[in-house]
């Protein structure tokens, strides 16, 4: 039985401080991007082609304000969603407010009534910046990909993709839970 869905922001807020400190040109110690590529919601995705020496490699280039080389397709989109979300504080800001407020307890009856034999007690549920995924699910953690958050211009209602953000994340769930 499902007890409790957390939600983890900790890969965000030390990449929110990342992108602030770097556009405004201050020094970020090279230990700072291991201690992001060591994150949780970081390392659940990690593969052949997107691991922690990624993490660094695109971290570094854009503090040294330089442009990524031998990179591979997953390396340079996480370059091209970084380089983006530090042009436009206001609208990264937009992006965060709706995930710092999320608040998913409402899923954990919704998802016992629903489903049968829930293997988990606990589930995590990450925002993380990822690269071409919008999603990555093992064991019971759910990392969804912040790049994808899309908050409306018109009213408080939040996307991810192109589907409301809480039900959204309620078909991964349902998605985690049958695996």
């Amino acid at each position: 039985m499902l007890t409790n869905i957390k939600t983890n922001l900790e890969t965000i807020e030390a990449m929110l401080y990342f992108w602030q400190a770097t556009s405004e040109k201050e020094n970020v110690a090279e230990s700072f991007f291991y201690d992001v590529a060591n994150m949780k919601g970081l390392t659940l995705c990690y593969d052949d082609e997107f691991t922690g020496e990624s993490i660094r490699k695109v971290l570094s280039a854009i503090k040294n304000r330089e442009l990524l080389s031998n990179a591979n397709q997953k390396e340079k989109r996480f370059w091209n969603y970084n380089m983006w979300v530090m042009e436009d504080f206001e609208y990264t800001n937009s992006m965060v407010a709706p995930v710092k407020k999320l608040n998913l307890d409402f899923l954990v009856d919704k998802l016992n009534k629903k489903m049968e034999n829930i293997k988990y007690d606990n589930i995590e549920v990450f925002f993380a910046p990822l690269h071409l995924d919008d999603y990555v699910i093992k064991d019971n953690c759910l990392v969804l990909n912040f790049f994808k958050v899309k908050p409306s211009d018109f009213d408080d209602s939040t996307l991810f993709t192109d589907k409301v953000l809480e039900e959204y994340i309620e078909d991964r769930l349902i998605e985690l839970l049958n695996k």
